[in-house]
């Protein structure tokens, strides 16, 4: 057992020094350095608590509401169309499916399939009820 914790313990270590995760943790550092994308994530946040706060009055003002959620979206649109926050999306997805194929091939070795041959199946939904067979 000692022997499979190190080598968990080494694939964490190649995780860490692999180009997805450098990628990963270079696009959030610069995401974090962006003041004006961190301006809009706390103005998004501050229009949901708004939101939230008028929904839960007794006397709930719909106008306000949807005015809020026009802004909300408006900041949100904003948000998603900033370049750090396109790079840092796309290198969480990628680092994630990485990961992902690294935890299905233990996962799948666990269920007894062939640790040289198993492999992670992107259109595989996880839901073997409905399933065809693994390809």
């Amino acid at each position: 057992m000692d022997k499979m914790i190190e080598n968990a313990r080494e694939i964490g270590r190649l995780l860490q020094d692999s180009e997805p995760y450098k990628k990963l943790r270079e696009a959030e550092s610069l995401a974090d350095k962006d003041e004006q994308l961190q301006n809009d994530i706390k103005e998004f946040n501050l229009k949901r608590l708004s939101i939230n706060v008028e929904t839960q009055k007794v006397d709930k003002d719909g106008e306000k509401i949807a005015e809020l959620n026009r802004e909300m979206q408006a900041v949100y649109a904003n948000i998603m169309s900033n370049q750090h926050m396109k790079d840092y999306n796309e290198s969480k997805q990628e680092f994630d499916n990485m990961v992902t194929r690294i935890v299905t091939i233990i996962q799948n070795c666990a269920q007894g399939e062939d640790p040289d041959t198993t492999d992670f199946d992107p259109s595989c939904t996880g839901s073997c009820s409905t399933c065809g067979g693994c390809s």
